[in-house]
């Protein structure tokens, strides 16, 4: 049997009257934020204390998108008659965020967790000069940093942790004993005096 002519156009404008009835499903941006799924990729936040300017984040970084600066400062000694050191200081951490490739390896190989993954998004500038960020933006970015998930329950305990635990129970048994051997000793002392 032949198509009735006109049949398709009919269908076609079933499907649009009954999309039209229903609610919407998208989200409009600027009015309604995005639920992100948690440890997305965003911008890179900086958590400046950790940061000893050991320059590995520049090196390996594929873009060559990390400014660094820094300049040496004397530390007195720690205690008298020791030598004095030297240390390096952080003047200028900067990315380049129109040329980072959002890869992840400068926070992979930063052996002093001073970069972080933030799921903050929203940085877009007019002037693609002012996508490099200086250290303060990327300090504020560390605050939205979202706490790292937790341990999984049926994993075992680092050995460390074990470690002290064991001799935490050893110490605490030895006191015990003693404080049972001293009530013991006390109570032989009273029940012995006339």
């Amino acid at each position: 049997m032949p198509p009735i002519p006109g049949s398709g156009l009919a269908k076609g404008l079933a499907v649009t009257l009954r999309t039209m009835t229903k609610k919407t499903v998208t989200a409009q941006y600027p009015d309604t934020q995005p639920e992100l799924p948690p440890r997305s990729r965003g911008v890179i936040g900086l958590f400046e204390e950790n940061c000893t300017v050991c320059m590995l984040c520049a090196r390996e970084c594929p873009d060559w998108c990390i400014y660094i600066d820094s300049h040496k400062e004397t530390v007195p000694p720690a205690a008298p008659g020791g030598r004095e050191r030297s240390r390096n200081v952080l003047d200028r951490f900067a990315i380049d965020f129109s040329l980072c490739m959002y890869c992840g390896i400068c926070i992979e190989v930063c052996p002093f967790d001073a970069l972080f993954w933030s799921p903050e998004f929203e940085y877009a500038e007019t002037d693609i000069h002012e996508l490099t960020h200086e250290r303060d933006k990327l300090r504020e970015w560390m605050w939205t940093v979202p706490e790292p998930p937790a341990l999984d329950p049926g994993a075992e305990e680092p050995k460390e942790i074990a470690a002290a635990r064991k001799t935490a129970d050893k110490l605490a048994a030895q006191q015990a004993q003693q404080a049972q051997q001293a009530q013991q000793a006390q109570q032989g002392e009273e029940g012995g005096t006339p």
